[in-house]
């Protein structure tokens, strides 16, 4: 009985393991750093992944995930054709996975993440996703939204503000002349010559959008 008990509990850890985690912050929180790292420790241990990068971001970076300190990874990329749920169980059949990574994740649809989370319920496969919350208006991008609603465990990384030193939660972008805009396209790919990062406080100074 005391073996079975041990046997029960072991199962329900390695159930439990299986989650959809988001982790999210500002730019310049080194969020690609810390999934290329993760991917790393996976494979140092023997285990294997699987990396995916939404078609916005893959574009610039040639389906590659990039971190800003030099370090990058070939990525599955992420269409509106690509079924993620059949893609990880094709390769389940060939390979095993212990981990899916997703990069760049607010770029991803609600239909991306529901996948997502039957990767986790039926697969028992954890996936942890790393991403921005709020765009340049500070609303939530559809994917950000979907994974605050549905994901097991929310995770922020920090950064702090260009501004002050209080922690930042908002992004500004910028125009060619450096000038904080509030108008255009939701999405729009780019660094620091496009972005600033900044708290709550002085996001609102430079936009007025919370008054």
């Amino acid at each position: 009985r005391k073996n079975s008990l041990i046997q029960l509990y072991c199962i329900f850890n390695l159930l439990d393991l299986a989650k959809l985690y988001f982790n999210y912050s500002s730019m310049n929180a080194g969020k690609s750093t810390a999934l290329l790292q993760s991917a790393h420790n996976y494979h140092e241990t023997g285990n294997e992944t699987i990396l995916f990068i939404p078609r916005e971001d893959a574009d610039k970076n040639s389906g590659l995930i990039k971190s800003r300190i030099g370090l990058s990874a070939s990525a599955v990329v992420i269409d509106s054709e690509l079924k993620i749920y059949d893609y990880v169980k094709k390769e389940l059949s060939q390979r095993k996975v212990d981990a899916i990574l997703v990069d760049e994740a607010q770029f991803l649809k609600k239909d991306h993440v529901l996948q997502m989370c039957k990767v986790c319920d039926e697969l028992q496969i954890p996936v942890m996703c790393y991403g921005i919350r709020t765009d340049f208006r500070g609303e939530l991008f559809e994917g950000s939204a979907s994974l605050l609603a549905l994901a097991d465990n929310l995770i922020e990384l920090k950064t702090v503000c260009n501004v002050c030193s209080r922690k930042a939660t908002m992004v500004v972008r910028l125009d060619e002349d450096g000038k904080v805009i509030t108008e255009g396209s939701k999405v729009q790919i780019g660094g620091n010559d496009v972005y600033r990062v900044l708290c709550r406080k002085h996001f609102n100074e430079a936009t007025k959008l919370l008054d």
